[in-house]
């Protein structure tokens, strides 16, 4: 087994163990991707990569972080993935779909814009979370039961038009600070009722919506959720790789396949905690405590370094980001580095 040994996830098979991370791209309208998505994610399969993600895409208005962000809450956002899907199937390559709600980390600026709150005249919206928290000058009202269901139904209905749309994937962004971490994390959640509190209740809209979209989605399919395995914080309340190990276990019972595990989302980590390679521990432990599939992530940047995580069964997909933004034929390049096959276009085997 090694980084172009094929992986099967239910009935999907893919043809590496190279996966393109989701990198929001902030260049879209109306939630709508456009060219700069289709060759961004679409060179990415020319260049050999087996797995294609797109950036986190928004279940709705309300889930977006930044007025530029790509979303699947209506028909024509779902068209246009379509046609960048079909190009990257073109290509040998599989696609999956990130579904996302940003909870209270949205109604913010562009990045260039250093993503300061937006202005009421600039379009700024009511943004909700598991309790009331001051989100960096965004303070987030608390959802209340009957949003919760209506957030599921959200994702569902997101879901059904990413297969619509000819996805070979979905993953639930349950990370970075986002609206199902600020759930599960006791950081942010106060609350006390069914979502609140313990952490079964913590957990609970996380699970419940997995369930829901493993219901409408194929069986063949596999369902992917990319979680924070630790808050990176020093305090009573953080979420921890124990609790990540707990969660995983139940995810993997409700028809999860593969976790991605990643870091961090309410603070900046420290930067003695970021080397090379640094979050694979995460992906390895939880891996090895709950059988389950993992991806890692985490300032993996070599070829040499991600065909070591899977010859040492460390995982089972390694998920590149801004090597894949500095070099988009990352795969092909590994490939010749470490002397292994990977079919490469006809169109560029004059350069290789």
């Amino acid at each position: 087994m090694n980084l172009f040994s094929t992986l099967n996830l239910r009935q999907l098979t893919l043809k590496n163990r190279i996966a393109v991370s989701p990198m929001q791209q902030y260049s879209a309208k109306n939630g709508i991707p456009g060219n700069w998505h289709l060759v961004h994610l679409g060179g990415r399969a020319v260049g050999g990569a087996g797995l294609i993600m797109t950036e986190c895409t928004a279940v709705s208005p309300e889930g977006l972080a930044t007025l530029s962000d790509v979303g699947i809450w209506n028909d024509e956002q779902k068209n246009a993935w379509k046609t960048i899907v079909d190009f990257v199937h073109g290509q040998d390559a599989k696609i999956g779909i990130q579904l996302w709600h940003s909870g209270g980390k949205g109604s913010l600026k562009h990045p260039n814009e250093k993503m300061k709150p937006l202005t009421q005249e600039e379009g700024a919206w009511t943004v909700k979370s598991s309790s009331a928290h001051d989100f960096n000058g965004v303070l987030a009202e608390e959802l209340t039961v009957a949003e919760i269901q209506e957030l599921k139904i959200k994702f569902v209905e997101a879901a059904k038009r990413a297969v619509d749309a000819g996805f070979d994937t979905v993953e639930l962004h349950a990370g970075h600070g986002y609206l199902f971490h600020q759930f599960y994390s006791a950081v942010i959640n106060k609350r006390n009722d069914e979502y609140g509190g313990s952490l079964e209740n913590r957990m609970r809209f996380l699970v419940e919506t997995v369930g829901e979209v493993r219901r409408v989605i194929p069986d063949g399919m596999p369902l992917l959720v990319r979680i924070s395995a630790v808050d990176y914080l020093e305090i009573p309340d953080a979420w921890t790789l124990d609790d990540s190990i707990i969660m995983a276990k139940i995810l993997r019972k409700n028809g999860v396949d593969l976790i991605t595990a990643s870091g961090g989302g309410f603070a900046n980590v420290s930067k003695d905690h970021v080397f090379p390679g640094y979050q694979v521990p995460f992906s390895s432990i939880i891996k090895q405590q709950t059988k389950i599939a993992t991806g890692a992530v985490g300032m993996i940047t070599e070829a040499v370094q991600a065909n070591d995580i899977i010859v040492n069964d460390e995982a089972d997909l390694i998920f590149i980001a801004r090597e894949h933004l500095r070099d988009p034929y990352f795969a092909l390049h590994s490939a010749q580095e470490l002397g292994l096959e990977t079919d490469i276009p006809w169109q560029y085997k004059r350069a290789f």
